[in-house]
Protein backbone atom coordinates (compact mmCIF):
# COMPACT_ATOMS: atom_id res chain seq x y z
CA UNK A 1 0.00 0.00 0.00
CA UNK A 2 0.97 3.65 -0.36
CA UNK A 3 2.02 5.70 2.70
CA UNK A 4 -1.01 6.69 4.77
CA UNK A 5 -1.34 10.01 6.58
CA UNK A 6 -1.83 9.89 10.36
CA UNK A 7 -1.53 13.63 10.86
CA UNK A 8 0.29 16.55 9.25
CA UNK A 9 3.89 15.41 8.74
CA UNK A 10 3.42 11.85 10.03
CA UNK A 11 2.82 8.92 7.68
CA UNK A 12 2.32 5.20 8.26
CA UNK A 13 4.56 3.09 6.03
CA UNK A 14 5.67 -0.55 6.17
CA UNK A 15 3.62 -3.58 5.20
CA UNK A 16 0.55 -5.64 6.06
CA UNK A 17 1.16 -9.39 6.04
CA UNK A 18 -2.22 -11.03 5.47
CA UNK A 19 -0.89 -14.54 4.92
CA UNK A 20 1.58 -15.13 7.74
CA UNK A 21 0.30 -17.75 10.14
CA UNK A 22 3.31 -18.44 12.39
CA UNK A 23 5.75 -16.12 14.13
CA UNK A 24 9.15 -17.19 15.45
CA UNK A 25 8.27 -20.71 14.26
CA UNK A 26 6.13 -20.90 17.41
CA UNK A 27 3.36 -18.31 17.76
CA UNK A 28 0.12 -18.80 15.77
CA UNK A 29 -1.03 -15.77 13.78
CA UNK A 30 -4.69 -16.49 12.99
CA UNK A 31 -5.20 -12.92 11.78
CA UNK A 32 -1.87 -12.21 10.10
CA UNK A 33 0.17 -9.21 11.20
CA UNK A 34 1.66 -5.91 10.09
CA UNK A 35 5.09 -4.33 10.22
CA UNK A 36 4.52 -0.65 10.89
CA UNK A 37 7.07 2.08 10.33
CA UNK A 38 6.43 5.79 10.61
CA UNK A 39 7.83 8.66 8.55
CA UNK A 40 8.01 11.92 10.52
CA UNK A 41 8.70 15.04 8.46
CA UNK A 42 9.76 18.12 10.38
CA UNK A 43 10.38 21.59 8.97
CA UNK A 44 14.12 20.91 8.86
CA UNK A 45 14.72 17.15 9.07
CA UNK A 46 12.99 13.85 8.46
CA UNK A 47 13.05 10.68 10.58
CA UNK A 48 11.95 7.11 9.90
CA UNK A 49 10.81 5.28 13.03
CA UNK A 50 11.46 1.53 12.76
CA UNK A 51 11.20 -0.39 9.48
CA UNK A 52 9.69 -3.65 8.19
CA UNK A 53 10.46 -7.34 8.14
CA UNK A 54 13.12 -8.05 5.49
CA UNK A 55 10.62 -10.15 3.53
CA UNK A 56 8.84 -6.87 2.77
CA UNK A 57 11.94 -4.84 1.97
CA UNK A 58 10.87 -4.10 -1.61
CA UNK A 59 7.46 -2.85 -0.52
CA UNK A 60 9.00 -0.76 2.24
CA UNK A 61 11.57 0.80 -0.04
CA UNK A 62 8.89 1.45 -2.67
CA UNK A 63 7.03 3.61 -0.17
CA UNK A 64 10.20 5.66 0.32
CA UNK A 65 10.82 6.05 -3.42
CA UNK A 66 9.79 9.71 -3.49
CA UNK A 67 11.30 10.61 -0.12
CA UNK A 68 14.39 12.62 -1.04
CA UNK A 69 15.98 12.77 2.38
CA UNK A 70 15.96 10.87 5.65
CA UNK A 71 18.22 12.29 8.34
CA UNK A 72 17.49 9.87 11.18
CA UNK A 73 16.42 6.24 11.37
CA UNK A 74 15.04 5.39 14.80
CA UNK A 75 15.37 1.78 15.94
CA UNK A 76 13.10 1.26 18.94
CA UNK A 77 13.84 -2.48 18.93
CA UNK A 78 16.52 -4.56 17.21
CA UNK A 79 14.48 -7.67 16.37
CA UNK A 80 14.39 -8.30 12.64
CA UNK A 81 10.66 -7.81 12.11
CA UNK A 82 11.23 -4.17 13.10
CA UNK A 83 14.82 -3.55 12.04
CA UNK A 84 15.30 -5.92 9.11
CA UNK A 85 14.98 -3.28 6.40
CA UNK A 86 17.23 -0.73 8.14
CA UNK A 87 20.37 -1.74 6.17
CA UNK A 88 18.57 -1.00 2.88
CA UNK A 89 17.39 2.37 4.19
CA UNK A 90 20.92 3.23 5.35
CA UNK A 91 22.24 2.31 1.91
CA UNK A 92 19.70 4.53 0.13
CA UNK A 93 20.22 7.47 2.48
CA UNK A 94 23.98 7.65 2.88
CA UNK A 95 23.96 10.52 5.38
CA UNK A 96 21.26 9.11 7.65
CA UNK A 97 22.15 8.43 11.29
CA UNK A 98 20.77 5.35 13.04
CA UNK A 99 19.43 6.25 16.51
CA UNK A 100 19.05 3.55 19.17
CA UNK A 101 19.44 2.80 22.86
CA UNK A 102 22.92 2.03 24.21
CA UNK A 103 22.09 -1.67 24.57
CA UNK A 104 20.75 -1.85 21.01
CA UNK A 105 23.99 -0.70 19.39
CA UNK A 106 25.79 -4.05 19.60
CA UNK A 107 22.63 -5.94 18.61
CA UNK A 108 22.19 -3.92 15.42
CA UNK A 109 25.81 -4.54 14.53
CA UNK A 110 25.60 -8.26 15.32
CA UNK A 111 22.19 -9.03 13.83
CA UNK A 112 22.21 -6.74 10.79
CA UNK A 113 25.91 -6.01 10.13
CA UNK A 114 25.26 -2.29 10.44
CA UNK A 115 28.44 -0.22 10.48
CA UNK A 116 29.10 1.13 13.95
CA UNK A 117 30.00 4.47 12.36
CA UNK A 118 26.38 4.99 11.32
CA UNK A 119 24.99 4.55 14.85
CA UNK A 120 24.31 7.15 17.52
CA UNK A 121 23.00 6.07 20.92
CA UNK A 122 20.64 8.13 23.04
CA UNK A 123 19.95 8.17 26.75
CA UNK A 124 16.63 8.05 28.58
CA UNK A 125 14.77 11.34 27.99
CA UNK A 126 17.15 12.59 25.29
CA UNK A 127 15.64 14.47 22.35
CA UNK A 128 16.46 15.34 18.76
CA UNK A 129 14.92 18.20 16.81
CA UNK A 130 13.42 17.91 13.35
CA UNK A 131 12.67 21.64 13.32
CA UNK A 132 9.03 22.08 14.25
CA UNK A 133 8.85 18.53 15.61
CA UNK A 134 10.78 16.89 18.44
CA UNK A 135 11.48 13.23 19.10
CA UNK A 136 12.01 12.19 22.72
CA UNK A 137 13.33 8.74 23.60
CA UNK A 138 12.17 6.83 26.67
CA UNK A 139 13.94 3.64 27.66
CA UNK A 140 11.51 0.75 28.24
CA UNK A 141 13.80 -2.25 28.83
CA UNK A 142 12.35 -5.75 28.62
CA UNK A 143 9.34 -4.74 26.54
CA UNK A 144 10.22 -7.29 25.39
CA UNK A 145 14.03 -7.28 24.81
CA UNK A 146 16.62 -5.61 27.08
CA UNK A 147 17.32 -2.79 24.59
CA UNK A 148 13.78 -1.61 23.80
CA UNK A 149 12.69 2.00 23.89
CA UNK A 150 9.72 4.08 22.74
CA UNK A 151 9.71 7.37 20.86
CA UNK A 152 7.46 10.29 21.79
CA UNK A 153 6.41 13.13 19.50
CA UNK A 154 5.04 15.82 21.85
CA UNK A 155 3.93 18.33 19.21
CA UNK A 156 1.49 15.80 17.73
CA UNK A 157 0.96 13.84 20.96
CA UNK A 158 1.92 10.49 19.46
CA UNK A 159 3.71 7.64 21.24
CA UNK A 160 5.57 5.31 18.87
CA UNK A 161 5.59 2.25 21.08
CA UNK A 162 7.04 -0.54 18.90
CA UNK A 163 5.99 -3.91 20.42
CA UNK A 164 4.47 -2.22 23.48
CA UNK A 165 0.65 -2.17 23.04
CA UNK A 166 0.96 -3.99 19.70
CA UNK A 167 -1.26 -6.65 18.14
CA UNK A 168 -0.67 -9.24 15.45
CA UNK A 169 -3.49 -8.17 13.18
CA UNK A 170 -3.72 -7.64 9.42
CA UNK A 171 -6.26 -4.93 8.63
CA UNK A 172 -6.84 -2.04 6.25
CA UNK A 173 -7.97 0.10 9.18
CA UNK A 174 -5.46 2.70 10.33
CA UNK A 175 -7.09 3.17 13.73
CA UNK A 176 -8.36 0.72 16.34
CA UNK A 177 -11.18 2.86 17.74
CA UNK A 178 -12.98 0.86 20.41
CA UNK A 179 -13.01 -2.37 18.39
CA UNK A 180 -13.11 -5.34 20.77
CA UNK A 181 -11.51 -7.48 18.05
CA UNK A 182 -8.36 -5.33 18.23
CA UNK A 183 -8.31 -5.54 22.02
CA UNK A 184 -8.53 -9.34 21.85
CA UNK A 185 -5.62 -9.42 19.39
CA UNK A 186 -3.66 -7.14 21.71
CA UNK A 187 -4.35 -9.49 24.64
CA UNK A 188 -3.10 -12.43 22.60
CA UNK A 189 0.01 -10.43 21.75
CA UNK A 190 0.56 -9.51 25.41
CA UNK A 191 0.08 -13.14 26.51
CA UNK A 192 2.51 -14.56 23.97
CA UNK A 193 5.17 -11.83 23.97
CA UNK A 194 4.95 -9.58 27.01
CA UNK A 195 3.61 -11.64 29.92
CA UNK A 196 7.01 -13.02 31.01
CA UNK A 197 8.09 -9.42 31.69
CA UNK A 198 4.97 -8.37 33.60
CA UNK A 199 6.82 -6.93 36.59
CA UNK A 200 9.16 -4.86 34.43
CA UNK A 201 6.26 -3.61 32.34
CA UNK A 202 4.64 -2.30 35.50
CA UNK A 203 7.49 0.19 35.94
CA UNK A 204 7.54 1.04 32.24
CA UNK A 205 3.80 1.75 32.34
CA UNK A 206 4.43 4.38 35.02
CA UNK A 207 6.93 6.12 32.74
CA UNK A 208 4.52 6.08 29.82
CA UNK A 209 1.67 7.38 31.98
CA UNK A 210 3.65 10.58 32.56
CA UNK A 211 3.41 11.45 28.87
CA UNK A 212 0.47 13.20 27.23
CA UNK A 213 -0.60 11.58 23.97
CA UNK A 214 -3.71 11.21 21.85
CA UNK A 215 -2.43 8.24 19.84
CA UNK A 216 -0.28 5.17 20.39
CA UNK A 217 1.37 4.00 17.17
CA UNK A 218 2.71 0.45 17.64
CA UNK A 219 4.81 -1.56 15.20
CA UNK A 220 2.19 -4.31 14.86
CA UNK A 221 -1.53 -3.73 14.37
CA UNK A 222 -3.60 -0.55 14.06
CA UNK A 223 -2.90 2.80 15.71
CA UNK A 224 -4.71 3.29 19.02
CA UNK A 225 -6.63 6.56 18.63
CA UNK A 226 -8.43 5.92 21.92
CA UNK A 227 -5.29 5.07 23.90
CA UNK A 228 -6.95 4.85 27.29
CA UNK A 229 -8.64 1.61 26.22
CA UNK A 230 -5.38 -0.25 25.60
CA UNK A 231 -3.65 1.45 28.54
CA UNK A 232 -6.36 0.36 30.97
CA UNK A 233 -6.35 -3.15 29.54
CA UNK A 234 -2.58 -3.41 30.02
CA UNK A 235 -2.84 -2.16 33.59
CA UNK A 236 -5.34 -4.92 34.30
CA UNK A 237 -3.22 -7.60 32.60
CA UNK A 238 -0.01 -6.66 34.41
CA UNK A 239 -1.67 -6.26 37.81
CA UNK A 240 -1.54 -8.95 40.48
CA UNK A 241 -5.31 -9.43 40.27
CA UNK A 242 -6.54 -12.85 39.13
CA UNK A 243 -10.05 -14.02 38.30
CA UNK A 244 -12.23 -16.91 39.38
CA UNK A 245 -10.95 -19.05 36.52
CA UNK A 246 -9.37 -22.50 36.26
CA UNK A 247 -7.44 -23.38 33.10
CA UNK A 248 -7.03 -27.07 32.24
CA UNK A 249 -4.52 -27.95 29.52
CA UNK A 250 -4.64 -31.71 28.95
CA UNK A 251 -4.47 -34.60 26.56
CA UNK A 252 -6.00 -38.09 26.80
CA UNK A 253 -4.80 -41.24 25.07
CA UNK A 254 -7.47 -43.79 26.00
CA UNK A 255 -10.14 -41.66 27.69
CA UNK A 256 -9.05 -41.96 31.32
CA UNK A 257 -7.57 -38.48 31.68
CA UNK A 258 -10.48 -37.03 29.67
CA UNK A 259 -12.95 -38.49 32.17
CA UNK A 260 -11.06 -36.94 35.09
CA UNK A 261 -10.90 -33.57 33.33
CA UNK A 262 -14.58 -33.53 32.45
CA UNK A 263 -15.63 -34.58 35.94
CA UNK A 264 -13.45 -31.87 37.47
CA UNK A 265 -14.89 -29.28 35.12
CA UNK A 266 -18.44 -30.24 35.99
CA UNK A 267 -17.75 -30.21 39.72
CA UNK A 268 -16.09 -26.80 39.52
CA UNK A 269 -18.95 -25.30 37.53
CA UNK A 270 -21.44 -26.55 40.13
CA UNK A 271 -19.34 -24.77 42.75
CA UNK A 272 -19.43 -21.49 40.83
CA UNK A 273 -15.92 -21.64 39.31
CA UNK A 274 -15.37 -20.73 35.66
CA UNK A 275 -13.34 -23.27 33.64
CA UNK A 276 -11.54 -23.20 30.31
CA UNK A 277 -10.15 -26.52 29.05
CA UNK A 278 -7.68 -27.00 26.20
CA UNK A 279 -7.23 -30.36 24.49
CA UNK A 280 -3.61 -30.00 23.46
CA UNK A 281 -3.62 -32.03 20.25
CA UNK A 282 -5.76 -29.33 18.60
CA UNK A 283 -5.28 -26.26 20.83
CA UNK A 284 -4.10 -22.89 19.55
CA UNK A 285 -1.38 -22.18 22.12
CA UNK A 286 -2.13 -18.48 21.79
CA UNK A 287 -5.62 -19.10 23.17
CA UNK A 288 -4.11 -21.06 26.04
CA UNK A 289 -1.69 -18.21 26.74
CA UNK A 290 -4.54 -15.68 26.71
CA UNK A 291 -6.49 -17.69 29.27
CA UNK A 292 -3.46 -17.72 31.57
CA UNK A 293 -3.37 -13.90 31.67
CA UNK A 294 -6.28 -13.83 34.15
CA UNK A 295 -6.51 -17.33 35.61
CA UNK A 296 -6.10 -18.07 39.32
CA UNK A 297 -5.49 -21.81 38.91
CA UNK A 298 -3.99 -24.20 36.40
CA UNK A 299 -4.81 -27.92 36.50
CA UNK A 300 -2.56 -29.95 34.22
CA UNK A 301 -4.03 -33.18 32.87
CA UNK A 302 -1.78 -35.90 31.50
CA UNK A 303 -1.66 -39.59 30.71
CA UNK A 304 1.65 -41.34 31.28
CA UNK A 305 4.05 -42.09 28.44
CA UNK A 306 7.08 -44.18 29.44
CA UNK A 307 6.71 -43.15 33.09
CA UNK A 308 6.62 -39.41 32.30
CA UNK A 309 3.98 -36.92 31.07
CA UNK A 310 2.69 -36.96 27.52
CA UNK A 311 5.04 -34.90 25.27
CA UNK A 312 2.28 -32.42 24.38
CA UNK A 313 1.60 -31.80 28.07
CA UNK A 314 5.33 -31.51 28.74
CA UNK A 315 5.57 -28.83 26.05
CA UNK A 316 2.53 -26.87 27.27
CA UNK A 317 3.78 -26.97 30.86
CA UNK A 318 7.20 -25.75 29.77
CA UNK A 319 5.50 -22.92 27.86
CA UNK A 320 3.41 -21.92 30.87
CA UNK A 321 6.58 -21.78 32.97
CA UNK A 322 8.25 -19.55 30.36
CA UNK A 323 5.26 -17.18 30.17
CA UNK A 324 5.23 -16.68 33.97
CA UNK A 325 1.49 -15.97 34.38
CA UNK A 326 0.21 -14.61 37.69
CA UNK A 327 -1.33 -17.92 38.77
CA UNK A 328 -1.96 -18.56 42.46
CA UNK A 329 -2.64 -22.31 42.50
CA UNK A 330 -1.79 -25.47 40.56
CA UNK A 331 -2.77 -29.13 40.55
CA UNK A 332 -2.02 -32.20 38.44
CA UNK A 333 -4.43 -34.93 37.41
CA UNK A 334 -4.02 -37.88 35.09
CA UNK A 335 -3.68 -41.60 34.59
CA UNK A 336 -1.16 -44.37 34.03
CA UNK A 337 -1.05 -47.99 32.99
CA UNK A 338 1.59 -49.62 35.20
CA UNK A 339 3.74 -46.89 36.78
CA UNK A 340 4.21 -43.12 36.67
CA UNK A 341 6.45 -40.24 37.62
CA UNK A 342 4.49 -37.78 35.50
CA UNK A 343 3.44 -35.57 38.41
CA UNK A 344 6.97 -35.29 39.78
CA UNK A 345 8.37 -34.44 36.35
CA UNK A 346 5.69 -31.81 35.65
CA UNK A 347 6.29 -30.22 39.05
CA UNK A 348 9.94 -29.86 38.14
CA UNK A 349 9.02 -28.01 34.96
CA UNK A 350 7.37 -25.01 36.64
CA UNK A 351 9.93 -23.31 38.93
CA UNK A 352 8.87 -19.88 37.62
CA UNK A 353 5.27 -20.32 38.72
CA UNK A 354 4.98 -19.10 42.29
CA UNK A 355 1.94 -21.22 43.02
CA UNK A 356 0.49 -23.13 45.92
CA UNK A 357 0.19 -26.81 45.03
CA UNK A 358 -3.34 -28.08 45.65
CA UNK A 359 -2.61 -31.76 45.13
CA UNK A 360 -2.32 -34.55 42.59
CA UNK A 361 -4.86 -37.11 41.42
CA UNK A 362 -3.26 -39.89 39.33
CA UNK A 363 -5.36 -42.99 38.74
CA UNK A 364 -4.25 -46.41 37.48
CA UNK A 365 -6.34 -47.38 34.49
CA UNK A 366 -9.85 -46.06 34.01
CA UNK A 367 -11.05 -43.80 36.85
CA UNK A 368 -12.80 -45.71 39.64
CA UNK A 369 -15.01 -44.36 42.43
CA UNK A 370 -11.98 -43.51 44.55
CA UNK A 371 -10.46 -41.39 41.79
CA UNK A 372 -13.75 -39.59 41.17
CA UNK A 373 -14.07 -38.79 44.87
CA UNK A 374 -10.52 -37.41 44.83
CA UNK A 375 -11.45 -35.20 41.86
CA UNK A 376 -14.51 -33.90 43.69
CA UNK A 377 -12.36 -33.15 46.75
CA UNK A 378 -9.90 -31.25 44.52
CA UNK A 379 -12.77 -29.21 43.05
CA UNK A 380 -13.93 -28.29 46.53
CA UNK A 381 -10.40 -27.26 47.54
CA UNK A 382 -10.06 -25.05 44.45
CA UNK A 383 -13.46 -23.48 45.09
CA UNK A 384 -12.56 -22.63 48.69
CA UNK A 385 -9.27 -21.07 47.56
CA UNK A 386 -11.03 -18.98 44.92
CA UNK A 387 -13.41 -17.60 47.53
CA UNK A 388 -10.36 -15.93 49.08
CA UNK A 389 -9.37 -14.08 45.89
Amino acid sequence: MKPRIICDGVELVGAVDWNRRLFDALIPLPDGTSYNAYLVKGSEKTALIDSADPVYQDEMMGQLENVERIDYIISNHSEQDHSGTIPAVLKKYGNAILICSPKAKAMLVEHLNVSVDRIKTVEDGETISLGNKTLRFIMTPWVHWPETMVTYLPEDKILFSCDFFGSHLATTDIYSGNDAYVLEAAKRYYAEIMMPFRKTIQSNMKKVRELKFDMIAPSHGPVHNQPELIMSAYEDWISDKVSNLVVIPYISMHGSTEKLVNHLMGALVELGVKVQKFELSTTDVGKLAMSLVDAATIVIGTPTVHVGPHPSVFSATHLANALRPKLKYAAIIGSYGWGTKAAEQLTGLIPNLKVEALGTVMCKGYPNDEAIKAIEALAKTISEKHKLL
